[in-house]
């Protein structure tokens, strides 16, 4: 298993120093860009919205007036923040997303073989200045708690009984990891299939695991808030202009590129045709990973494929950059791990017209290349994903995930 090395490694305090001067220039560098932290005010209003007995899904708060986009049982979760004033709301989202983000680094390289605690400090320090996770915590995002979770449910050691929460409590806030209770019930039908009937099993346990916290946690939002419920689940969750137009640079998944080149905010057919079937090719290289033995592959993959084919993926949804990173960097990719840290720590998706006037349906093709470049990575990352992801033949060796 090839480790991560870096100066001075040796010296636990080093490190923890480095990771926290580099979140003080973070911290000094968001102050000074006078950073709003929209969606953390928007959650705040959703609390605030729960508590009044109040329309969720008519709600439109701040001054742009942004509307609720989550299911209820994430609007519940949020009622505590009503008891904060705007500054101390500000001070908990930075303070409480850097923990985050070193808890998610710690996750991530569990995931990928590398156990030594200093590594972790490391990682962080340089993280934080990636744009999906800078952008989290420009606008006080949820995306490193949501991904923070999914990974605690695939890396954990311990009793069967947690299975599959992390992952239902997740889709319960957000839907698109539901993708990964989709990628465990695949494998569990897969490896029955091949005769694995005990690792079908644990594969189907798991999935059911994550499906009845998901159902458990829906339904509880649903007895507290039966209105927003019915509204949510029967209209707002279709209507996927809620939360922006489709075009948006910030928009990286297939419909958002698609949009963009053919110039037309309405992908329409063309999009559902590519993202049924991305999503069947992505599950296939996950799954096939994972059966294969090599979970940091299949885990990354269906990450990656849940944010290709969901209708918006904006770029700080891409926080899953740092364990696909920090895999290419651990199995020797090198070339391909420096490619990836380029693509997020660049920023050239916001080097392109942006903003009013929608700038972004008239793209010139350098235009359409950068504002495209997570999108295409992230195929990139899948195609190179099922190559690593064969199985062990005794003619071959490679390494294991």
């Amino acid at each position: 298993m090839t480790v991560i090395a870096f100066p001075g490694t040796r010296r636990m305090p080093t490190a923890v120093g480095v990771c926290l001067l580099s979140f003080a220039a973070f911290w000094a560098a968001q102050r000074a860009a006078h950073v709003s932290m929209i969606d953390l005010l928007v959650y705040r209003a959703e609390g605030a919205t729960v508590r009044a007995g109040g329309d969720l899904y008519a709600l439109r708060t701040t001054h742009a007036r942004l509307p609720t986009t989550y299911p209820p049982f994430a609007a519940l979760l949020f009622t505590p923040l009503t008891l904060l004033d705007t500054a101390g709301l500000r001070l908990l989202g930075t303070a409480g997303n850097l923990a985050l983000l070193v808890l998610f680094v710690r996750l991530s390289l569990r995931l990928v073989g590398e156990e030594r605690p200093q590594s972790v400090w490391w990682v962080s320090a340089a993280a934080v200045w990636c744009e999906p996770v800078w952008t989290t915590l420009r606008y006080g995002q949820v995306n490193l708690a949501l991904a923070a979770l999914v990974l605690w449910d695939l890396t954990r050691r311990g009793a069967d009984r947690w299975a599959g929460v992390g992952i239902g409590l997740a889709a319960a806030v957000k839907l698109t990891p539901a993708l990964f209770a989709v990628f465990l019930l695949a494998a569990g039908i897969t490896a029955r299939s091949g005769g694995g009937r005990g690792a079908g099993a644990r594969y189907l346990r798991h999935a059911r695991g994550a499906v009845a916290v998901f159902a458990g946690a829906t339904a509880l939002a649903a007895v507290l808030l039966p209105g927003d419920s019915r509204r949510f689940w029967t209209r707002a969750v279709f209507q996927t202009g809620r939360v922006g137009h489709t075009e948006d640079t910030a928009n990286q998944a297939l419909r958002g590129v698609l949009a963009r080149l053919l110039h037309d905010p309405d992908p329409g057919a063309g999009w559902i045709a590519l993202a049924a079937l991305t999503a069947v090719c992505g599950l296939a290289v996950a799954v096939r990973a994972e059966l294969a033995g090599r979970r940091a592959w299949a885990v990354t993959a269906c990450a990656v494929t849940a944010l290709l084919v969901s209708p918006v993926s904006w770029s700080h949804h891409w926080v899953w950059c740092v364990p696909v990173a920090l895999l290419l960097w651990t199995r020797g990719r090198r070339r391909a791990a420096g490619a990836a840290a380029l693509v997020c720590c660049s920023y050239a998706l916001w080097w392109v017209p942006h903003g009013q006037g929608r700038p972004e349906l008239r793209q010139n093709g350098v235009e359409l290349t950068l504002s495209a470049l997570y999108g295409v990575a992230g195929c990139l990352f899948l195609v190179l994903a099922r190559r690593a992801g064969r199985p062990v033949t005794p003619s071959r060796t490679s390494r294991t995930a």
